[in-house]
């Protein structure tokens, strides 16, 4: 298992961008092929995968700078805490979704359908957002955000496991 994990840790902050990139583009490809719209809590979760590619990058531009090295350990530790942020509002919105918990306000709830509303919508007029307690999609009896959680805990181990290997280098 050491040596199949070896090049993605060698390489974690590159790899971390490249990771968080693919779940924007999932996400992104469920919006616009699968046509479901995002909720509140979704674009919440999005946002920390645009956050990880930014630190990522400017993780791997730091430990190439004269006396950078030393920051690789540091760098994977930091994009360890930004994957569990990422697993930390997944995890709230899964939980969300299945009433273990109230969700934001905005984004929870009843609403009511009435004729004014239908009359605006096919007027071309603003629709409401998708609930957050509302799964758009649902595959093995875990939800997307159900998903996002596995996915950014393993981000979180894999980490982890880069700062780890970094720390023995130095």
């Amino acid at each position: 298992m050491q040596n199949l994990l070896r090049p993605f840790l060698d390489r974690w902050r590159l790899f971390a961008l490249l990771a968080s990139a693919a779940m924007l583009a999932a996400a992104h490809a469920f919006e616009t092929f699968g046509h479901m719209a995002p909720c509140e809590l979704c674009l919440k979760q999005r946002t920390v995968y645009w956050v990880a590619m930014g630190v990522a990058a400017a993780c791997m531009a730091v430990v190439r700078l004269p006396g950078g090295p030393r920051w690789r350990a540091a760098t994977c530790w930091l994009l360890a805490l930004v994957f569990l942020a990422s697993a930390g509002i997944a995890g709230y919105h899964a939980g969300v979704e299945w009433k273990f918990w109230p969700g934001p306000a905005s984004c929870t709830g009843t609403s009511k359908i009435d004729i004014a509303a239908i009359k605006s919508l096919l007027a071309g007029g603003p629709t409401e957002m998708p609930k957050c307690d509302r799964p758009a999609w649902i595959f093995l009896g875990v939800s997307m955000a159900g998903w996002n959680t596995v996915a950014s805990l393993i981000l979180v181990a894999l980490s982890v496991a880069a700062a780890v290997r970094e720390g023995k280098k130095a």
